[in-house]
Order: structure tokens, then C-alpha cells, then sequence
């Protein structure tokens, strides 16, 4: 299973990506303008207000054995560029595109509420304009595009200065992360469907950026791949009360009525193996469940008895397969579970024991006759 779903991971994010786009940052954009033709020195105006909203609406999309964590960002951003010089300046404006492996629908630049001629490359999107000396200007850009997997806003490379900064975004889910060596959001508002999350700075000075993930699905080949994977721990659980429940009722099992226990248990783990790669991992893990457990009540109401095999041995596989095998749905908890449960076997077990004499219930043979 885990190799199953390396190689799928690997074959399928990249197709996934070509396909829908890859993770995307956003950078700042920068306004220069020409200081000398000769020797090509130019200068930059002051990037002095920016307003930024955002709003990204998470879709997952499954292939084979992974959900992928794609979304849909509409941007919309107005940038305040001042020239701070005694001189007209022909400003060149430039946007770098958030990715290259991207779609970008309803481009909309302007320039102080003028459409303007733009030119676009793989990388960024370039406009021109001429800024009067002392005056402002501003650069307003809007597009709708697709990414996978995260977001992120650059103030720039290395340590860059911030002024007057908002950044409204808007989810449509509830669990967005903060990566390591990101802005938290200073403020953030519980919405109907997601979060309206907002950076405010009035002067930054940051190396960091602004980061928001997108949660994970709950990833079938993973999930498939650790119940697998503590199967053994479950058939022992399963054979200890098995073992308990026939010594206590004088029931005689044989090894191979044994084995052919662990074969139908372990179909469970084999079927949902393959199921996943089709259907639901809910749905494969309730076929699978029905059944392992089908197998077993089946062959035990011929071995022992219907009455035994529905009662107590379809009640043990339940709890020992079943239930054992879903605490691997609740991540951060599957430890704590698995040790409560086993915790309270071990009391149940001790309590209905403690009166056994193990010695008397051991001698299946009467002691051998003396040699005449």
C-alpha cells in the first residue's frame, strides 16, 4: 500500500498540476523608470499603499489513491506607486505572475482607473505609465485563476520594508494552516462558510511572507496503508479473546479452524487494499468490514455452532477489527484509542479470569497408568 501510493503520488502531482496549476505566490509588484539610456541606471517609485483582497475557494479532487487540495483564487489588488522626484517619469509597471503552470481569466490592469496597454510574459505582466513629478499613481490588477495545495503573498526578496499594507482574504473552509516562517493574520472573523482572515501592517519591516495551506482530505492510500499495516496487532487482540472466550466455555478449537480464522480476518485488510482505489475510503472500509466478519460467522456456525459464531465471535471481531481498525480515522488520537481499548481488554479479561484455576483448566488428559 505504501508503495502503491509513493508511486502514485509521484506520477500523478505533477499530472495534476499541468492539468489544474501548481502552488501559487503572489510577489509585489515594482514601478521603474529609466535614470540614464547610456548605461542603463534606472530608479524605482515608492510603493507607499497597498489594499489586497483575496478569496480562495478550496475543491478537492481525487486521483487514485490521493486527494489533492486544489483551489480557485480570485485576486484583486490596487497598488499606490508616488514619485518622489522633481522629474516626469515613463514608469514601467510590473506584476510577477504568481506561477507558471497557471490560467489567469478576466485580466483586468489599470492605471488610475485607465485600462492601459499591457504586455504579458510566462513570468509577469508589464504596463506603462507616466507619472508627473510629486505625484501618485495608482496600479489596480485583477485576475481569477486555479492552484494546488497553498498560497502565498511575497513582500519582496530577502528583508523587505511594508507600508501601509491590508490584506482582506476570504476561505471557504475552516482549517486554513500557517506554515513555519509565515505572518499570522492579525485579525480573523468566523464566516458562514470559512474564515475572513486580514493582515495590517502600517510600517514592516519582515523577511517573512504571508502563507495560507489548504487542509488535507483524509488521504485513503495513507489511512489504507496504517490499518494494514497494524493488522497483526489486531488479529492478536481477536485471537487472545477468542482463545479466553473457548477455554472459559470448553469450546476445542483447532489450529487449523485457527488459521482459517486469520485468513477471513485478514480479507478485510486485502479488500480494502484495492477497494479504495475506486470507491469511498467510508464506503470500502463498511464492504470490507461486512465482509471479513461475514466470513468468519459463516465458518464458525459450521465448526461450532450459529448461536456462538453471531454472539461472541462476531461481537469480538467487531470491536478487535472493526472498531480497532476505524481509530486510524481520528489523526493525533489513534494512539490513545488503540491503549484505551486495549486497557479495558485487559481489565474485562483479568476480572472474568481472576477465579480460573489455569492448572485444572490446562489438563485435558488424565494422568498415564502405570507400566504392569
Amino acid at each position: 500500500m505504501f508503495s502503491r501510493t509513493s508511486a502514485s503520488q509521484r506520477d500523478l502531482t505533477g499530472k495534476v498540476a499541468s492539468v489544474w496549476g501548481s502552488p501559487q505566490e503572489q510577489k509585489a509588484p515594482s514601478a521603474m523608470y529609466a535614470l540614464d539610456s547610456t548605461n542603463g541606471a534606472t530608479g524605482a517609485l515608492t510603493l507607499e499603499t497597498t489594499r489586497l483582497r483575496v478569496a480562495l475557494d478550496l475543491d478537492h479532487r481525487q486521483k487514485g489513491l490521493l486527494w489533492y487540495s486544489t483551489y480557485r483564487v480570485n485576486f484583486h489588488g490596487s497598488y499606490v506607486f508616488h514619485n518622489d522626484t522633481a522629474e516626469s517619469h515613463l514608469a514601467v509597471f510590473q506584476l510577477p505572475l504568481p506561477a507558471t503552470q497557471a490560467l489567469y481569466d478576466d485580466l483586468t490592469v489599470t492605471v488610475d482607473g485607465r485600462a492601459v496597454e499591457t504586455r504579458s510574459s510566462a513570468s509577469a505582466i508589464t504596463a506603462q505609465a507616466h507619472v508627473p513629478p510629486g505625484a501618485s499613481v495608482t496600479l489596480a490588477v485583477g485576475y481569477r485563476s486555479q492552484g494546488l495545495e497553498s498560497w502565498k503573498y511575497s513582500f519582496g526578496e530577502n528583508v523587505s520594508k511594508v507600508r501601509d499594507f491590508s490584506l482582506q482574504l476570504r476561505t471557504n473552509f475552516r482549517e486554513p494552516d500557517f506554515p513555519e516562517n509565515s505572518l499570522a493574520p492579525t485579525a480573523k472573523r468566523l464566516s458562514a462558510n470559512g474564515w475572513d482572515l486580514e493582515w495590517t501592517y502600517r510600517n514592516l519591516v519582515s523577511g517573512f511572507q504571508i502563507a495560507v495551506v489548504c487542509p488535507e482530505k483524509l488521504q485513503p492510500g495513507p489511512l489504507a496503508g496504517e490499518i494494514i499495516y497494524f493488522a497483526p496487532v489486531s488479529l492478536f487482540f481477536f485471537f487472545f479473546l477468542m482463545f479466553i472466550i473457548t477455554t472459559i466455555r470448553d469450546i476445542d478449537l483447532h489450529p487449523m479452524n485457527y488459521f482459517f480464522l486469520a485468513t477471513a480476518f485478514f480479507a478485510f485488510h486485502l479488500l480494502l487494499a484495492y477497494l479504495v482505489d475506486h470507491i469511498s475510503i467510508h464506503l470500502s472500509f463498511a464492504i470490507s468490514s461486512a465482509v471479513s466478519i461475514a466470513l468468519v460467522v459463516s465458518y464458525l456456525r459450521l465448526v461450532v455452532g450459529l448461536r456462538f459464531a453471531m454472539r461472541e465471535a462476531a461481537l469480538v471481531q467487531f470491536v478487535y477489527l472493526v472498531l480497532f481498525s476505524y481509530a486510524f480515522f481520528f489523526k493525533g488520537f489513534t494512539g490513545l484509542s488503540i491503549t484505551i481499548g486495549s486497557i479495558a481488554t485487559l481489565f474485562v479479561v483479568m476480572q472474568v479470569t481472576g477465579r480460573i484455576n489455569w492448572q485444572d483448566q490446562f489438563r485435558r488428559f488424565p494422568p498415564a497408568l502405570p507400566a504392569h
